[in-house]
C-alpha cells in the first residue's frame, strides 16, 4: 500500500510539473501585444477604432509568420475613458499578462497615468496620437505629432494665408489643451499679437451645451478682425460644438475652425454640410493618393468587413508604430524591453503620404504636416502640406523652461537634457 501511494504521488507530482511545463511551453510560444484603448466612454468615439486597427496588425503580421517564429497574441482590456484606471490597466497587463509591448492612449492625461507605470516595470509604450510635448521617456514611442508638426504649422498657415488676426484657442480641460494652448499664446504674442486678441476656453469631457460659448466667439470674431478657433476639444463633445456651430451660422468663411482631434472618424457621426470648409491640422489624410494608402485603406477595408469605414492619422501613427516595432525586434533578436528601445532609433518605414518616417533618438517621428479642409462626404481635401518631412521636437523653443532642453536616447541616454547647465533633470539610463 506505501509502495503504491509512493508511485502514485511521485507520478502525480511529475504530471503537475510536466503540466506547468506545458502551460509554460505554450505562453512562451506567442508573443503578447497589450491593446490599452478606450472602449467606452467619451473617448470611445475616437479609440474603439485604434483597438481595430492593432488587432488588424497583428493578424497581417500572424499571415506573415509572426515574429522570431512566434504568433502575435492580442491581450485587449477596456479602460473606459476612465484616467486613473489606465494605470491599473498597465500594470494588469505587464505583470499579469506579460504583455511584451502595448499600443495605446488617447489623452495626455492618460498617457501621463500609465507614464509611471510602464516607467517602474519598464515596459514598452506606443502612443498614437497628436499631444501637447514636454516629454521624452525611455519607455515611450510618440508617433503622434509633436506641437511642431501640427499646432505650430496650423497656426503659420492661417496667418499667412488666411490673414487671421484675432484667436479663439478653444480645448478640453486637461493637459494637452492646457499645455499645447500655453506654446501657441506664447507663438502667437512672440509673432506680435496683442492679449486682447486671444481668447482661451475650456469645457470639460464630454460637454454637450455649447450655445453661449459658440455666441461667445460669435461675438469675439465681430470686431472687424480675421477671427479663427484653433481647437484642442476631444472625444464626442466635437459633434455638439459643430453642430452648435452650424446652428449659429458660422462658416468657415466667417470664423474658420482647425482642429487637431477631429479626423474623418469623428466627422463620419455627423452632418458635415454645415462644416465644409473647416480646417484640420494632420500628419494623414485617408484622401491622401499613393499606393501605400491605397494599400491600407483595401486592408482596412477587408479586415473590418465595411467599405464605409474610414481611416484617420492615428490610425496610421499605430500602423507605423507597429511595423517599426516588429523591425525592432526583428533586430534585436529580441522582445526585452532595452534592447528594442535601442533597436528603434533609426527605424524607417514608409509613411501614408509618399515619404518615410523614422524614428529620431528622441523616441519622435519624422512626419509631413498636412492642411485639409472638411468636405462634404465626411473627407478632407488637402489645400497645404510641408515640402517634405519635419523632425518631432519633444521640447518646444517657446517656453522659457523647455528651449534649452533636448532629448536624446542614444549619445545622452537622457529625455530632458538642459544644454545649458549640462544636466539630464528627469529619467535617464
Amino acid at each position: 500500500m506505501r509502495s503504491w501511494i509512493k508511485k502514485f504521488t511521485q507520478a502525480t507530482v511529475a504530471g503537475v510539473v510536466l503540466f506547468g511545463v506545458t502551460v509554460s511551453a505554450q505562453a512562451a510560444d506567442t508573443i503578447k501585444v497589450g491593446v490599452l484603448h478606450s472602449l467606452s466612454g467619451t473617448m470611445a468615439i475616437s479609440e474603439t477604432t485604434l483597438k481595430d486597427t492593432v488587432l488588424m496588425m497583428i493578424d497581417e503580421q500572424n499571415k506573415k509568420g509572426g515574429v522570431l517564429g512566434k504568433k502575435l497574441e492580442a491581450v485587449v482590456v477596456d479602460p473606459a475613458s476612465n484616467w486613473p484606471l489606465f494605470a491599473e490597466k498597465t500594470r494588469e497587463l505587464i505583470s499579469q499578462k506579460k504583455v511584451d509591448v502595448i499600443f495605446g492612449c488617447w489623452t495626455s492625461v492618460s498617457r501621463k497615468s500609465v507614464l509611471p507605470v510602464i516607467e517602474e516595470l519598464n515596459g514598452l509604450l506606443f502612443y498614437p496620437v497628436q499631444y501637447e510635448g514636454e516629454e521624452s521617456s525611455k519607455n515611450v514611442f510618440y508617433t503622434g505629432a509633436a506641437p511642431n508638426q501640427q499646432a505650430i504649422p496650423a497656426v503659420d498657415y492661417l496667418m499667412k494665408e488666411v490673414g487671421v488676426k484675432r484667436w479663439v484657442l478653444a480645448g478640453t480641460d486637461y493637459v494637452y489643451p492646457r499645455t499645447t494652448n500655453k506654446i501657441l499664446e506664447a507663438y502667437l504674442k512672440a509673432k506680435g499679437v496683442k492679449a486682447e486678441d486671444i481668447m482661451i476656453n475650456y469645457t470639460p469631457f464630454g460637454h454637450a451645451d455649447w450655445q453661449s460659448i459658440v455666441s461667445d466667439i460669435k461675438k469675439f470674431g465681430s470686431a472687424g478682425k480675421k477671427t479663427a478657433v484653433v481647437s484642442t476639444i476631444n472625444g464626442d463633445a466635437n459633434v455638439p460644438f459643430y453642430k452648435e456651430l452650424g446652428n449659429q451660422g458660422i462658416s468657415a468663411e466667417d470664423i474658420p475652425v482647425v482642429a487637431f482631434s477631429v479626423g474623418e472618424e469623428e466627422l463620419s457621426g455627423i452632418d458635415t454640410k454645415p462644416l465644409v470648409g473647416h480646417l484640420a491640422a494632420w500628419n494623414y489624410f485617408m484622401s491622401a493618393e499613393g499606393k501605400e494608402n491605397e494599400a491600407f485603406i483595401k486592408s482596412w477595408h477587408k479586415f473590418i468587413k465595411d467599405k464605409k469605414r474610414v481611416t484617420n492619422d492615428p490610425m496610421e501613427a499605430t500602423a507605423i508604430g507597429f511595423k517599426m516595432w516588429v523591425k525592432a525586434v526583428t533586430k534585436a533578436k529580441s522582445t526585452d524591453t532595452d534592447k528594442v528601445e535601442q533597436a528603434m532609433i533609426g527605424i524607417k518605414v514608409p509613411n501614408m503620404t509618399g515619404g518615410i518616417a523614422e524614428m529620431l533618438p528622441n523616441h519622435h517621428l519624422t512626419k509631413p504636416v498636412l492642411i485639409g479642409e472638411i468636405q462634404e462626404d465626411g473627407q478632407f481635401e488637402t489645400v497645404w502640406q510641408t515640402d517634405g518631412t519635419v523632425p518631432g521636437d519633444a521640447w518646444s523653443d517657446f517656453l522659457p523652461g523647455s528651449k534649452d532642453v533636448v532629448s536624446d536616447w542614444v549619445k545622452l541616454k537622457c529625455g530632458n537634457y538642459n544644454t545649458k547647465t549640462k544636466k539630464c533633470s528627469g529619467q535617464n539610463f
